[in-house]
């Protein structure tokens, strides 16, 4: 069997399309490890109320932890010069502000750009709505990072979502343990695929058709 990438690796990747100046609000579960490998000049925002918060307390650092400083999974950062402390309304209002990136885990990307990665909690998806119709709706980019297949191989890029929208057309990129795909007005750009892997393959374990880039190549960190 062919080797996907990590999820940290996946991280590495979505942290790259951060640059010097932004601000990106990381959400639940894998986009938190972006802190992880944060590039020089970023600021990272949380529904908890930080903006330009520090790396994460790793396990073995506990006496550092400190409640007031968590982020969307719940996980504690480090305080870091600079930054601001303010109450969940002025939170929210910065995550509709149309000036946040917005790095968010999903269950299903359609082709279109449309977005599910919420349900109601009662099954082994996991999750509930939370911040996530804001953030999807408010950034003014939004980067989602997944697995490209479920468990049992089925799509999760998929022409039309099966499952609850969290918001519509709203994806503008897709970071998956296979490729990097960008949404575009002409469909679904694949530019980038894990090593070892192909157009071809991609596209086998993706419903609607994908558009191969001129210049498709290995993902790069």
């Amino acid at each position: 069997m062919k080797q996907r990438l990590e999820r940290d690796v996946i991280a590495m990747r979505a942290a790259r399309e951060l640059k010097d100046g932004d601000c990106a609000n990381l959400g639940f579960g894998l986009p938190t490890l972006c802190a992880l490998y944060v590039p020089e000049g970023v600021r990272f925002q949380t529904e908890a109320g930080l903006l330009g918060y520090g790396r994460l307390v790793m396990a073995d650092e506990a006496d550092k932890a400190d409640w007031h400083y968590i982020d969307a999974s719940g996980r504690f950062t480090s305080p870091a010069a600079g930054m601001a402390v303010f109450d969940v309304v002025t939170s929210f209002i910065m995550i509709r502000s149309g000036r946040l990136i917005s790095i968010m885990g999903g269950f299903q990307v359609s082709e279109k750009g449309d977005l599910a990665n919420w349900n109601t909690g009662g099954d082994a998806l996991g999750g509930t709505i939370g911040g996530a119709m804001d953030l999807a709706v408010g950034a003014k980019k939004v980067i989602i990072t997944m697995d490209h297949t479920t468990k049992d191989g089925g799509f999760r890029i998929v022409k039309t979502c099966s499952y609850p929208l969290t918001a519509k057309e709203a994806a503008n990129l897709v970071i998956t343990d296979l490729a990097v795909i960008e949404v575009t007005s002409q469909g679904l750009l694949l530019q980038e695929v894990a090593p070892g892997w192909t157009a071809e393959e991609v596209q086998a374990l993706t419903e609607p058709r994908l558009i191969i880039a001129p210049d498709l190549k290995e993902v790069e960190l």
